[in-house]
C-alpha cells in the first residue's frame, strides 16, 4: 500500500488531506514543519510527499532541496500564497508538480497517481541498471583478474582508446562493458560491433552508413555505428578480422573525428571512445599484411590483456557458485550445492573455452543433477566434454 507524508504547518490542512487520502487507501504520515518532515524522510520511505510552502522554521523551498538530496520521491508543492512565477520556480528546482490551495479535489488525486506512476518507474529504472551491472560483473578474485580490475579503474575515466587482448570466451566483452560503465560516457550509447559477424562487403557500410541509394539494397538512408555511438563509447569486437579498406576508414575516423557514409560526399563529425578487443595476436597479423600497423598503434594506446582461466584456477570456485545462483535464480528453483570433490574435478578440468565453456556445463549440470552435484556428476557430465589437466 503505497505511502505519503504531508508537509504543513495548518493542523486543519493536514487533517483534511489525511482524511481524503486514507479514504483513497493511502497510508499517511505528516509533519508540523520542515524539519520534523526531514527526519521523517530520512527514516522512511514514501511514494510521494505533499509540502506546503509558508511554514515556520524552514520553508517549503528549502524543504525541497534537502529533500531531494535524501531522496527521488516525487514532491508535489502546495501553497495558498503561491503566484505562478512561484510554480514554475519549484518545477525548476525539482519539484513533481505545484498544487494551489485549497486544493481541487479531483486534480489532486490525479497528480498523486501520476507522481506514484514516476516513483515505481523510478524503482524499476533502478532494479534494471542493478540486473544490467550483475549481468556484466567481474568475479574474481586472482592476483590477475585484480590487475585487471585496476588498469581499468584507471583507464575508464579516461579517453583513451583500450585495446583488449585475450582467448576466445575470457570475458573481453566485460571488460569493454565496465570501461564503458566507469566512464564519463556511461549515459550515452555503448554499441557493439563484432567485425568477424558482418561479410566483409557490408562492414563499412555498418560501421560509417550509407546513403539511399549507395548500393542495390541501399533502400534508404541509414546511420552508422559510428553515428550511433555518437558522445558514447564503440566496442571494435575481434578487429582483428576487419578488412583492410575498412582498416583504412577507421584509422581516418580516429585521425580526423569524422567519418562518411557510403555513397555520401558530406562529412560527419563523431565524438566517440573507441575500445577494441581481439583473440589474435596483432603483431603477426601486421607481418603477414593482414593488419595495418599504424592502425595497431592508434587503437593500443592502452592494452589489457584478459588472462584465460586456466590462468586463475583459484578463481574457479567463484565463478561456478555465481554461475549456479543465477541459473538457478532464472529458472525460479532452489540453489543446487556443489560438493568439495565436485569443485575439486571442476577445477581440474583445462578449460579450452575459458568461462564461457564453464558457465555451459555449469547449466549442464543444474539441468541433469540433483540438489547436490557430486563429483561423480562432474565426470560424467563435465570432463566428458573438456580435457583434464
Amino acid at each position: 500500500m503505497a505511502r505519503i507524508l504531508i508537509i504543513d504547518d495548518e493542523r486543519s490542512i493536514r487533517n483534511t488531506l489525511r482524511d481524503i487520502l486514507e479514504s483513497e487507501k493511502y497510508i499517511i504520515d505528516d509533519a508540523k514543519d520542515g524539519l520534523i518532515g526531514l527526519d521523517k524522510i530520512s527514516q522512511n520511505k514514501y511514494d510521494v510527499i505533499l509540502c506546503d510552502i509558508k511554514m515556520p522554521k524552514m520553508d517549503g523551498m528549502e524543504v525541497l532541496l534537502k529533500a531531494l538530496e535524501m531522496t527521488d520521491t516525487p514532491i508535489i508543492m502546495i501553497s495558498g500564497h503561491g503566484t505562478i512565477d512561484t510554480a514554475v520556480d519549484t518545477l525548476k528546482l525539482g519539484a513533481y508538480d505545484y498544487i494551489s490551495k485549497p486544493p481541487d479535489l479531483n486534480r489532486l488525486l490525479v497528480t498523486i497517481r501520476n507522481a506514484m506512476d514516476k516513483s515505481r518507474l523510478i524503482t524499476e529504472t533502478k532494479v534494471l541498471k542493478k540486473q544490467v551491472s550483475k549481468q556484466w560483473e567481474m568475479v574474481g578474485e586472482s592476483e590477475a583478474l585484480c590487475g585487471v580490475k585496476d588498469i581499468i579503474e584507471k583507464v575508464a575515466p579516461t579517453n583513451a582508446r583500450v585495446l583488449i587482448t585475450g582467448e576466445n570466451g575470457t570475458g573481453k566483452e566485460l571488460v569493454a562493458r565496465w570501461l564503458h560503465e566507469q566512464s564519463n560516457r556511461s549515459k550515452s550509447p555503448f554499441i557493439e560491433v563484432n567485425c568477424a559477424a558482418i561479410p566483409s562487403e557490408l562492414i563499412e557500410s555498418n560501421l560509417f552508413g550509407h546513403e539511399k541509394g549507395s548500393f542495390t539494397s541501399a533502400i534508404k538512408q541509414r546511420k552508422g555505428n559510428f553515428e550511433q555511438a555518437h558522445g558514447g563509447t564503440i566496442f571494435l569486437d575481434e578487429i582483428g578480422d576487419m578488412s583492410l579498406s575498412a582498416q583504412a576508414k577507421v584509422l581516418r575516423a580516429l585521425q580526423e573525428r569524422k567519418i562518411m557514409r557510403v555513397g555520401g560526399e558530406k562529412e560527419i563529425s563523431v565524438d566517440v571512445r573507441i575500445i577494441s578487443a581481439t583473440n589474435k595476436d596483432l603483431n603477426h597479423e601486421i607481418s603477414n599484411h593482414n593488419f595495418r600497423e599504424d592502425l595497431y598503434h592508434r587503437l593500443s594506446v592502452i592494452l589489457i590483456h584478459v588472462p584465460a582461466l586456466r590462468e586463475r584456477p583459484e578463481d574457479i570456485p567463484l565463478l561456478v557458485n555465481h554461475f549456479m545462483y543465477e541459473l538457478c535464480t532464472d529458472a525460479g528453483k532452489a540453489v543446487m550445492s556443489i560438493e568439495d570433490g565436485a569443485m575439486i574435478e571442476l577445477q581440474k578440468i583445462e578449460w579450452t573455452g575459458n568461462i564461457r565453456e564453464l558457465r555451459n556445463v555449469i547449466e549442464r549440470l543444474a539441468i541433469l543433477c540433483e540438489k547436490v552435484i557430486t563429483a561423480e556428476d562432474v565426470k560424467l557430465y563435465a570432463q566428458a566434454f573438456g580435457r583434464t589437466k
